[in-house]
């Protein structure tokens, strides 16, 4: 729901200064990165040294005839390529391949032989448009998320991209604080296009004009509200033709303004948050000789730790709520820097980079953000809450001539061969040792709070292969695991 709030002032005004919260930095690879993705060449023949960092051995490939790189092959480290051409008659273009452990880093080349204006394109037609050309593109500074290379998002009347890295005047990066760039102005660049998972990019862009904005946000009085709700005011400056105020939520809206000179401040009213965090973008709006110019500002809410299923998590929205998942340490990639993989009986996540450290086959407990990596699920910003067990990995054979001990767990998988008892999930499973394990009790939550009727609730059956997490008891002589926890389930 997007309500707009219109109040006309003579001189009113905004001066945009977005506190951002996103912790995104320049993509890079895990494998493989490089000093420079955009390679420039003089149109009567020369060099270029760009440097390649990698972890593992790496090729250059698709490299065309007019082109020489050297060297082409490299291994892990640290190596000074070069690209090198003779003199040409025309513009020659290219888009190399960097391949590094699976994984593909684009490098786009040129070598220009004259300035050429380029057609104005719009934010549509780069995204249609094919990876290693260069467009030229103006819309409106919208959320600037890295201040050394600039990266920031660029949006015009038919959509949005990323701009991946911004040079200087000069042409240098990681000088983008030099060009004075706020959100809100209207900004011309030009650069070659990249598609990075699902992200459409222009790469190293040249800013060729910059329009500042007549409408900026000075500050906020708060960055975040309390999940209790309350009222924060906008600090605005204006030199267009009045100010509309646009709020994409129902949970926010306009209380008053109140305007003097230039000076506007706006007083919002943001209802309780009986949820996960949420955030909102502010939208300003002013016009003058019949352009629009915006200016934004981001506003979050706190909120309570909602507590999910894997399955759950996946289908949340990406965003700042917080969840909080418990789940079987399955798979470690990176112990030291918190990268491994948890399940539960609902499925199997990735958690990049969370505080804490874990072993395989921990039980879990952990607190993150909903986000995701080429539109697959995972875990941002996680917090490790608890660790609860550490289990051991048996076969059903050597689970039960296992000593009875009720504070040592043990990781089951096994295909379920009888259920006994649906409601309290009293069932049989057997695996490749031969042996059958009996189950007294079976359930899909650790808290032990939901115990009853998690078959119907989960919809396992005879014959689907489960992962479970028990502890080895005996009832009159025969060997058991007592309330086992449920933490992989494949169907059929």
């Amino acid at each position: 729901m997007k309500i707009k709030y219109f109040f006309t002032a003579l001189a009113a005004a905004l001066t945009l200064l977005v506190s951002c919260s996103s912790d995104e930095d320049m993509a890079t690879l895990n494998s493989v990165q490089v000093s420079s993705s955009y390679v420039a060449l003089p149109a009567a023949g020369g060099s270029t040294t760009i440097t390649v960092r990698a972890n593992g051995d790496w090729e250059i490939t698709e490299v065309p005839g007019w082109l020489k790189v050297a060297p082409e092959k490299g291994t892990a480290g640290e190596t000074d390529v070069t690209f090198t051409v003779v003199a040409a008659t025309k513009t020659n273009t290219a888009t190399v391949k960097l391949n590094c452990n699976g994984e593909t880093q684009l490098i786009n080349v040129l070598q220009q032989t004259e300035k050429v204006e380029l057609p104005l394109s719009t934010c549509k037609e780069v995204i249609n448009g094919a990876d290693g050309d260069t467009y030229r593109v103006k819309g409106t500074v919208t959320r600037i998320v890295n201040t050394t290379y600039g990266n920031w998002y660029l949006v015009d009347q038919t959509g949005e991209i990323y701009i991946y890295g911004t040079l200087d005047k000069s042409g240098a990066e990681k000088n983008f604080l030099s060009l004075g760039l706020e959100a809100g102005d209207i900004v011309t660049v030009e650069g070659p296009k990249k598609t990075y998972g699902s992200t459409v990019e222009l790469v190293n862009v040249t800013v060729v004009s910059i329009e500042k904005s007549l409408v900026k946000v000075n500050e906020l009085s708060v960055s975040e509200v309390a999940k209790e709700g309350g009222e924060f005011t906008a600090y605005l400056t204006c030199k267009g033709d009045g100010v509309s105020v646009e709020t994409p939520v129902d949970w926010l809206s306009v209380k008053g303004i109140k305007t003097e000179g230039e000076n506007a401040e706006v007083t919002f009213a943001v209802a309780p948050n009986d949820g996960g965090e949420r955030s909102a973008t502010l939208t300003f709006v002013t016009t003058s000789k019949g352009k629009e110019y915006t200016a934004t500002a981001d506003i979050v809410q706190k909120g309570s730790i909602v507590p999910v299923t894997v399955a759950e998590f996946e289908a949340a929205a990406v965003g700042d709520a917080q969840y909080r998942l418990t789940g079987l340490v399955t798979k470690v990639d990176d112990a030291a820097t918190g990268k491994y993989y948890i399940s539960d009986y609902t499925g199997n996540l990735y958690v990049y980079k969370a505080s804490g450290e874990v072993a395989l086959n921990d039980v879990v407990t952990l607190v993150g953000k909903r986000a995701e990596y080429k539109g697959v699920a995972q875990v941002g910003s996680g917090v490790l809450e608890e660790t609860h067990v550490s289990a051991a990995p048996v076969s059903c054979k050597d689970f039960n001539a296992a000593a009875d001990d009720n504070a040592k767990y043990y990781v089951l998988t096994g295909t379920i061969t009888e259920i006994a008892n649906e409601k309290y999930g009293n069932l049989y499973i057997e695996d490749e040792s031969g042996e059958k394990v009996y189950l007294y009790g079976c359930y899909g939550d650790w808290s032990g709070v939901n115990k009853q009727n998690f078959v119907a609730a989960s919809g396992i059956a005879v014959g689907d292969k489960i992962t479970v997490v028990t502890i080895k008891t005996s009832y009159n002589g025969t060997a058991q695991g007592k309330n086992a926890v449920c933490f992989g389930i494949e169907k059929q």
